[in-house]
């Protein structure tokens, strides 16, 4: 049976162009959909604009716009960006979409009909920017303990989906699917901090703003951000509580991986369970709660003026160089720090140094001592099993370590390769073999396993630098990029290699950072 992988992010908020921190997300679930389609997956990797609510309103009018047209603006802007990190998805979608739109109302009828919907009257601290009620005890400071804003009193008539109906089912689920939310941690916060408490009916329709899925039977209510946004997971894959199942929809539900922010963890791992619950459909196998990327030690915000953009680094440095320090740099369970010196540094340390110089000597040793053709190896010596039985072991530690969503681990199981052949050269000393006419064979036998040891670890670093790893294929003169050819003999005896052409420049760090300053 063909095997089959749907990955999505969460839709980012159309309010204002994301930043570095909203840009990790797409580029792990990137990577994720890459290493699956390489590994023989059918992949439907999902992504898209979250286009209603009041702060959307408020900031379009603020501009003289229609939110029709803010929106359109900002989620050009999103596309341009995911675009621009070279990011793999499958369908782009949008909640102002007309068809997602008719079936968010259908939802919401449905579940009305049968009892989970019900009208009552909603008075509560409220903060505008996050759209969310709060009680007196959740404040921090007296404050929104999402955004650290001013919360204002409001009172309004809304319609509230029973949480408390399937709060037990949802408790018993996520206990006996351990696999379910990741990190552990975060799934120890979900459980204890909101589910054993006691759950509060949720608050699902608005009568204080316009922009939003009206409620088909009650048109003074629009229906809020968790229904409409939430459900796009299965909206765009066809799905509609009035008609069959698609073909699309039947295919690729359950999805296998939602990736979200942390911060929202609680609405991936409370609300969607539940409206999928009362819907009577599948649940995702997993919910990956991914931590932030902080600047230095601050959350990245416009107030304290450290944002920093995707497209903006791609100029400065590089589409593979902002990719690799994103995937490698961000812990799995603790939130990672960007910083202009940490980035250079990676770049001159792994990218420029272990690869882009590996890549280069290789390649210009066999240009200067056999014109650039590759040999067979006949001259087989014990240290070359160590690095052979190295490169063979490590689709299998890739697998693992992806299959654990540790993207970090797996893209060091790779530079593990290239880190083993700048050892092997040391030992090899091909520049002493070079010397010696007896030693011929045994030169050319380093030197094919250097290049087939470089061609594997590039077939596996498509999947996170894919310009890289496409640019070291065209050096290698070598169409051999599938994972099944991880087998020692992929680099083609009698092939002639391209020209070495550096993949990395070294970056002088005061320089380039005394540039970025002087510029801003």
């Amino acid at each position: 049976m063909e095997k089959r992988f749907y990955i999505s992010t969460a839709i980012a908020y159309a309010s204002a162009k994301p930043h570095i921190g909203n840009t990790y997300e797409i580029v792990l679930a990137d990577a994720i959909a890459r290493y699956k389609r390489l590994t023989g997956y059918d992949v439907y990797f999902q992504t898209g604009t979250d286009e209603h609510g009041q702060k959307i309103e408020e900031k379009a009018h603020a501009q003289n716009l229609e939110p029709q047209e803010y929106v359109d603006g900002v989620a050009l802007e999103v596309r341009k960006i995911w675009d621009c990190m070279n990011t793999s998805y499958d369908k782009f979608v949008r909640t102002t979409n007309p068809n997602h739109k008719e079936v968010v109302s259908k939802i919401f009828k449905k579940l009305y009909d049968q009892g989970d919907i019900y009208k009552g009257k909603y008075e509560g601290l409220y903060c505008t920017p996050c759209e969310s009620f709060f009680t007196e005890s959740q404040l921090i400071d007296g404050k929104c303990p999402d955004c650290g804003r001013e919360v204002k009193e409001a009172s309004e008539e809304a319609y509230f989906l029973k949480l408390s109906n399937y709060s037990k089912q949802l408790e018993e689920y996520i206990e006996s699917h351990p696999d379910f939310i990741k990190p552990e941690s975060r799934k120890n916060e979900i459980v204890n901090n909101f589910i054993k408490p006691g759950l509060q009916d949720l608050c699902i329709s608005r009568t204080s703003f316009k922009w939003g899925v009206p409620v088909s039977f009650d048109d003074k209510h629009v229906i809020y951000v968790w229904i409409d946004a939430l459900s796009n997971y299965i909206t765009f894959l066809g799905y509609d509580p009035e008609k069959e199942d698609s073909a699309e929809f039947t295919k690729y539900w359950p999805a296998d991986v939602h990736l979200i922010g942390k911060d929202i963890l609680r609405f991936h791992t409370i609300y969607w369970p539940i409206m999928l619950m009362a819907l009577d459909l599948p649940m995702p196998k997993q919910i990956f709660g991914h931590p932030w990327v902080l600047f230095g030690e601050d959350k990245m915000s416009k107030s304290k003026g450290n944002i920093v953009y995707a497209d903006d680094l791609v100029k400065e440095f590089g589409i593979d160089t902002v990719r690799y320090y994103l995937l490698h740099e961000i812990p799995y369970a603790q939130d990672g720090t960007f910083t202009y010196e940490l980035l250079i540094e990676r770049i001159n340390s792994d990218l420029a140094n272990i690869l882009g110089n590996l890549v280069n000597r290789t390649i210009s040793m066999s240009h200067k001592y056999f014109d650039g053709i590759v040999y067979e190896p006949t001259c087989v010596e014990e240290i070359d099993n160590e690095l052979k039985t190295l490169v063979l072991e490590t689709p299998a530690k890739v697998e693992e370590k992806m299959n654990e969503l540790r993207v970090a681990d797996a893209i060091d199981s790779i530079f593990d390769i290239f880190r083993r052949c700048n050892k092997y050269i040391d030992e090899t000393m091909p520049w002493i073999l070079a010397k010696d006419e007896t030693k011929q064979d045994r030169l050319k036998t380093v030197l094919y396993n250097l290049l087939e040891s470089i061609r594997s670890g590039a077939v596996l670093l498509q999947a996170f630098l894919p310009e890289t790893a496409e640019e070291i294929f065209r050096q290698l003169n070598t169409e051999n990029k599938y994972i099944d050819s991880i087998n020692f003999s992929g680099m083609d005896a009698g092939i002639k290699l391209n020209e070495p052409k550096p993949l990395f420049n070294r970056i002088n760090k005061e320089e380039k950072i005394e540039e970025l300053l002087n510029r801003q």
